[in-house]
């Protein structure tokens, strides 16, 4: 599990074809080393998160007041409810629970519901 894999909207890159692909370096690997330039970023929520040391948009105090990311969320498309679901779920839950959930997907987009022993 690295949470540099997980986007600042709750994309997770691990399940990500075009990452598995090796055509995508993922949302924020390389950042923190400097491989990378985060003024040369064009997602707004990254460049927030990023320079606010935040793993992803769950983190931010801000979180139900933030036009960029309700604006993200309003987009038509079943990825973008499933992103808000992504960082919904680790607010209520953890990163640990998101990742022992997600690292079992087998697509980009998985259930939320946790299994019980």
């Amino acid at each position: 599990m690295s949470k540099e894999l997980l986007g600042c909207c709750g994309a997770y890159c691990q399940t990500c074809k075009v990452y598995a692909q090796r055509l995508c370096k993922g949302c924020k690997a390389g950042y923190e080393s400097g491989e990378r330039d985060i003024a040369k970023a064009k997602c707004t929520m990254k460049v927030c998160c990023v320079k606010r040391g935040l793993v992803s948009c769950a983190d931010c105090g801000a979180y139900d007041s933030c036009e960029t990311l309700r604006s993200f969320y309003a987009h038509e498309g079943y990825k973008y409810q499933k992103y808000k679901q992504a960082t919904e779920f680790i607010r209520a839950n953890g990163y640990a629970a998101f990742f022992a959930l997600a690292d079992g997907w087998h697509g980009a987009y998985g259930s939320f519901e946790q299994k019980m022993d």
